[in-house]
């Protein structure tokens, strides 16, 4: 029996997963979008034009704008929304969780009002606890072309991650498990703040060493962070901490990258955010620093990228105010 698979949410990312998916003869997948007009035309030219260019979706994969019909019958659903739809796009699915189906969210970020997690939300929302998180260094574009590709799946189930493992692996998507569904969550939200900083500091024409301190000391700020909240440090050294933040900071696709990259050079924050596409790190930049300020957890880094992009400090500004800190003892 293939295993039915409805992924929410049609953005680049969601529809690179779904392909992948789809792929495989032993699954059946739909793809759900919230809006009538983008599904008819990834149904019409069988591409995500706006987001995918040039890659063909398989004939196999079925797209709907209809929420009972994306997760009837469905085996695992695969949420795609980014956190700031996330709670208000799920909310009408609650209703068709006749099983309890397993969520895998994909989403990246914290919920600003609440600091929720995106596993948190699908937890309050769909009322289930059969939740893993799939996480690490993923551009969707990569994915969706076949490029080579490994990511680590959380669950605190152990045999959910394994189960949710051998359905999404293949010969170009490596899959590793994980226990730490806390600090996978963690590391794939922060790490876009500090991908921010380090297009500020492309942006503002800075050079290695200057991207190498921020890399180094932006990882001991997300690790720091997350152990206060429960999570495991070795994870910010794997594939969801260290790998994920590596992409971010160095990609030309990432847009977080890009989003501090554009002020760097002087754009106006409403100018750069009038793109498509979602970039989480400025949204969880304020969370971060607010919990950070509550908590006394020294994030230096993450609170300079909160005052450039809701305080309108200039960028220079905040790296001289990082560079001219008191002397300290290095500790990681």
């Amino acid at each position: 029996m293939p295993t039915k698979f409805a992924v929410l949410g049609s953005g680049g990312w969601g529809t690179a997963i779904a392909a992948l998916l789809a792929q495989n003869s032993e699954h059946s997948v739909k793809l759900w979008s919230a809006h009538p007009e983008n599904a008819a035309q990834l149904n019409a030219a069988r591409e995500n034009t706006r987001l995918l260019p040039g890659i063909k979706l398989p004939d196999s994969l079925q797209i709907t704008d209809n929420p009972a019909d994306a997760v009837a019958d469905a085996d695992c659903w695969v949420s795609a929304i980014p956190t700031a739809y996330l709670r208000q796009a799920l909310a009408p699915f609650a209703s068709f969780r006749t099983i309890d189906a397993p969520v895998v969210s994909l989403t990246k970020g914290l919920e600003i009002a609440t600091f929720r997690r995106p596993s948190e939300i699908i937890r309050e929302t769909l009322k289930t606890e059969n939740i893993a998180v799939l996480s690490g260094p993923s551009h969707a574009e990569e994915v969706a072309r076949g490029m080579p590709t490994s990511l680590v799946v959380a669950a605190h189930d152990g045999g959910l991650a394994s189960w949710v493992q051998h359905r999404f692996v293949t010969d170009r998507f490596r899959v590793y498990t994980n226990g730490d569904l806390v600090g996978v969550e963690l590391a794939g939200a922060l790490k876009n703040v500090i991908g921010i900083a380090a297009g500020v500091c492309d942006g503002l024409g800075f050079g290695d060493n200057a991207k190498a301190a921020l890399l180094t000391r932006g990882l001991v700020e997300m690790t720091r962070f997350g152990v206060a909240h429960g999570a495991e440090p070795a994870t910010f050294t794997g594939l969801a901490g260290t790998g994920d933040l590596i992409t971010t900071c160095f990609s030309p696709h990432g847009r977080n990258r890009r989003v501090g990259y554009r002020l760097g050079r002087g754009e106006s924050l409403a100018d750069v955010l009038a793109g498509p596409q979602v970039a989480e790190g400025v949204l969880t930049s304020k969370s971060v620093s607010e919990r950070a300020s509550r908590s006394g957890i020294e994030a230096p880094i993450m609170t300079g990228v909160y005052e450039v992009l809701h305080n309108g400090k200039p960028p220079l500004a905040a790296v001289q105010d990082l560079m001219t800190r008191s002397p300290k003892h290095e500790r990681v």
